[in-house]
C-alpha cells in the first residue's frame, strides 16, 4: 500500500475520514489573525507527524512524498490547534508561522484576488504578525540611533510603559472628543507600542489572539 493510499478511517488519527485517494485537504490558517495561509493535503502519515512533531507536515501530490514545511526554507509552522469539519473529511490547522507560507514569499498562498478584499493585506489586524516580525527584526541587531523600535527596547520596560499609557492616553482623549479619525490613529500607536512591549517580555501576537479565542469559547 502506497503512503498517499495508507490513510484510511482505521489507521487515521482522530478518527478522520480521508478519501479514496488516502488524502484530505488541510486548510492552514495564521493562529494570530485567522487569515488563511495555503490549501495542503495530508494522510495519515503526515497528520500523524504533525500530531508528534507540534509542526505541520504534507503531503506532496506533485512529488508524491512526505513534506515537512519549511524544511528546506526554514518557513516552520507551529501547530496551535487542529479541528475537523463536521463530515470529519477536511481539516484546519491553526498555525504559529516562522515565516511567509507561499513560495513566492508571500504571506499567504491565496494573495490574488479575482474581487474585492478577499485575501488582501488589509484584512482585519493582518498587519499585526508582519509587524512582530518587523520588530523582532529591529531587535536583533537594529541601531537604536537610527531605528525608533531598537531605540524603545534598549531604553529599557520603563520606558516602554511610559509610550504604552501615553499612547493608551491618547486614545481615550480622542475617544472624548469624539474625533473618529483621531482614534483609528492614536489607536494605531497604541498598537504599534504594545507590540513592542510584547517583543520585550517574550510575548506573541499569537499568545494574546490565542487567550481572546478562550474567551470567547467561555462565553460560549
Amino acid at each position: 500500500m502506497s503512503a498517499a493510499a495508507g490513510g484510511q478511517d482505521d489507521e487515521a488519527p482522530l478518527r478522520v475520514r480521508f478519501g479514496d485517494d488516502g488524502l484530505m485537504p488541510a486548510i492552514v490558517q495564521d493562529a494570530g489573525t485567522g487569515r488563511v495561509l495555503t490549501l495542503a493535503w495530508m494522510n495519515a502519515e503526515s497528520l500523524a507527524q504533525t500530531l508528534e512533531t507540534g509542526e505541520t507536515w504534507f503531503w506532496s501530490r506533485s512529488r508524491n512524498e512526505l513534506w515537512h514545511k519549511g524544511a528546506t526554507s526554514g518557513n516552520t509552522q507551529g501547530v496551535a490547534g487542529i479541528a475537523t469539519d463536521c463530515d470529519r473529511d477536511a481539516i484546519v490547522v491553526s498555525v504559529v508561522p516562522a515565516g511567509p507560507a507561499c513560495h513566492t514569499g508571500e504571506t499567504s498562498c491565496f494573495h490574488d484576488p479575482l474581487q474585492g478584499d478577499v485575501g488582501a493585506d488589509n484584512a482585519p489586524f493582518v498587519m499585526l504578525p508582519d509587524l512582530e516580525a518587523i520588530v523582532t527584526a529591529r531587535a536583533a541587531g537594529a541601531d537604536p540611533e537610527s531605528s525608533y523600535t531598537a531605540w524603545l527596547l534598549a531604553k529599557g520596560i520603563d520606558t516602554m510603559c511610559k509610550k504604552v499609557g501615553e499612547e493608551a492616553t491618547e486614545v481615550a482623549i480622542a475617544a472624548k472628543g469624539g474625533a473618529h479619525d483621531q482614534v483609528v490613529y492614536e489607536s494605531a500607536d497604541l498598537l504599534y507600542h504594545l507590540v513592542v512591549l510584547w517583543q520585550s517580555q517574550g510575548v506573541s501576537v499569537a499568545e494574546v489572539a490565542e487567550e481572546l479565542a478562550s474567551r470567547r469559547r467561555s462565553a460560549g
